[in-house]
């Protein structure tokens, strides 16, 4: 059955979106039948692009995020922290604003392709915009261009689930040992290096090429400094992402065709009833149950070990279902010295990287489509192998006892690959051959329809059969040799547009590259952030190592580095596609 993405022809958009709203109280983005989402033509006299309807939803979802500022703020009544009147300050003028602008242009017609572009795009950026007004409010940034920077970095970091942040990670007295030996057993294998020197003085050596470069930037707080209501919304954003990732890789991408998305339609996802149902509230609501049941049995499996409280214990499960990896600790998950809490971890971030709507079929019952799935079966091998390869490399070449080196391993290895990105280990410390090959795993990504962020598994394995594909049609010149996800042909159109979607992102990792070493960072550290921001996964390599922060970046890079993570959260076309020529001609 051949498919063709058509996201100009009318009623398209509505046909999938009538009657529904992304689950916020029967008013999201259907807003019970308001946004016109119901298959219908709208006005013919509308304008080329509706600004009035994306400043409406806008509206709505700003008001969103003023009501989940009072979250953090109730934490911060709970603990009696100064903190409270910078969530409350930030939130009602939020509520407001939010509220007056969906009132004022509340949405009645129908949402059409470069409208829903705009608002994705707008939606993270708003977000983190409103998002870092408490990190400055409460003194924890100053309220100075530098802290500005420094707090949407932050809140951009949590909203694309990345997990890189700017707070310090260790004290500046640590950061500049190098400590630790992997040869016992006994000693945690998280541990500093000398490439993040010493941020009061500004001076950083690049390790990999012995230069040093003079870099200011003003200390940040260190992460255990930071009131509990700010360490809570760091991970509540990481939630808040995740929430709206799910929705947006399973139901908007798919209708709007970005990089191969279509593939989640009825005709490519092995079962029509992938699809859930036919309505995004609907959808929304029950993955979004799914995605808290997950997060709610974490939270309890963490909060039974005696060294988790439980607000460490919930802002770890935020941060694993989100693939995100922001800490309440210093130094990670490492802080713990737990392998029963890096036995949880890892399993949950392995679940989180799995479509939630296969999630949904296993909790309903369907065992044989969740254990039939290609791209399950692909990205389980993928996580088997790797684990296997990097623990033989751990306990070849690293001395590590076979128990550690299956255990750090295993959750350094689904930690990247998830693009979670805690940390439990510094791997920029492994021998070249484990390091080398969980940089390899840097490119690859969770399943779609998951948290994860990354290039995803799904189009890995086009890619490959694609590959195949092309060593057979050598051999068998005239034969017609489709590429196949099992029994179905994959529509030509949606393969160009997943090699399109591969060999673009190659070139964003590339000009990501390019603009940090511009401001003097060595070819590993330049490499390691442009990755570690275009694919979410958080800690990089080199000067952004697991046991470093980006808080010496430069403001530039910083911009730099927080477009990425939205470029590569949103799927490179989704915001890409705004600044051609041709999204602005009728």
């Amino acid at each position: 059955m051949r498919m063709r993405n058509k996201p100009s022809q009318p009623g398209k958009l509505g046909g999938a979106f009538g009657g529904g709203g992304l689950g916020l109280g029967g008013s999201g983005l259907g807003l019970g039948g308001g946004l016109g989402l119901n298959g219908g033509l709208g006005r013919s006299n509308r304008p080329f692009i509706d600004v009035k309807l994306i400043t409406g939803v806008l509206g709505l979802l700003i008001l969103f995020f003023g009501v989940m500022l009072l979250l953090p703020a109730a934490v911060a009544l709970l603990y009696g922290e100064a903190s409270f009147s910078a969530f409350l300050i930030t939130a009602m003028p939020a509520m407001a604003a939010g509220a007056g602008l969906f009132f004022l242009f509340r949405p009645r017609d129908e949402l059409r392709p470069r409208e829903a572009f705009l608002i994705v795009s707008l939606t993270w950026l708003v977000g983190s915009l409103i998002g870092a007004v408490p990190f400055m409010v409460s003194g924890a940034l100053p309220a100075t261009f530098t802290g500005f920077t420094d707090a949407v970095f932050e809140t951009m970091s949590g909203l694309t689930t990345t997990g890189a942040t700017i707070f310090q990670v260790m004290p500046e007295a640590v950061h500049g040992s190098a400590a630790a030996t992997h040869a016992t057993g006994t000693t945690s294998h998280i541990v500093t290096s000398t490439a993040a020197a010493t941020h009061a003085t500004g001076a950083i050596p690049h390790i990999a090429t012995g230069v040093t470069t003079t870099l200011t930037s003003p200390i940040t707080p260190l992460i255990e400094d930071l009131d509990k209501s700010l360490l809570f919304w760091r991970s509540l954003t990481h939630w808040i992402g995740g929430m709206g990732i799910i929705i947006l890789s399973l139901a908007l991408l798919p209708l709007l065709g970005v990089g191969g998305m279509q593939l989640y339609q009825a005709e490519y996802s092995g079962s029509k009833r992938d699809k859930l149902t036919p309505r995004v509230q609907k959808t929304a609501m029950l993955l979004w149950t799914v995605y808290a049941g997950l997060t709610a049995a974490q939270f309890l499996l963490l909060w039974v070990h005696p060294s988790m409280d439980w607000f460490d214990a919930l802002n770890h499960a935020f941060s694993t279902l989100a693939t995100g990896g922001f800490s309440t600790r210093n130094g990670s998950l490492a802080d713990y010295s737990s392998a029963y809490i890096d036995g949880i971890t890892t399993l949950f971030m392995f679940l989180a990287g799995i479509n939630f709507a296969l999630h949904y079929r296993l909790f309903t019952g369907h065992a044989r489509d969740f254990l039939s799935h290609r791209e399950l079966r692909f990205y389980t091998l993928l996580i088997a192998i790797s684990i296997f390869i990097v623990t033989l490399g751990l306990w070849g070449f690293d001395n590590y006892s076979l128990a550690d080196a299956l255990r750090y391993g295993s959750f350094q290895v689904v930690s990247i690959i998830t693009t979670t990105g805690f940390g439990t280990d510094d791997y920029a410390l492994w021998s070249s051959f484990a390091a080398f090959f969980l940089f390899l795993l840097f490119f690859t990504g969770g399943m779609a329809g998951s948290t994860g962020g990354g290039v995803k598994t799904i189009r890995i394995l086009i890619v490959l059969k694609n590959a195949g594909r092309e060593f057979k049609q050598l051999m068998h010149p005239k034969a017609a040799l489709p590429v196949r996800l099992g029994d179905k042909a994959i529509d030509p159109s949606i393969l160009k547009s997943i090699l399109s979607f591969a060999v673009v992102y190659v070139i964003i990792f590339f000009l990501g590259a390019l603009g940090m070493s511009l401001m003097g960072y060595d070819l590993l550290s330049s490499m390691g952030a442009s990755i570690a921001s275009l694919g979410n996964v958080g800690p990089g390599w080199g000067d952004f190592g697991p046991s470093e922060s980006y808080a010496h970046v430069p403001a530039g890079g910083k911009w730099l580095l927080l477009m990425l993570m939205l470029i590569g959260r949103l799927e490179l076309f989704t915001i890409l596609v705004i600044f051609t020529p041709v999204f602005w001609k009728r």
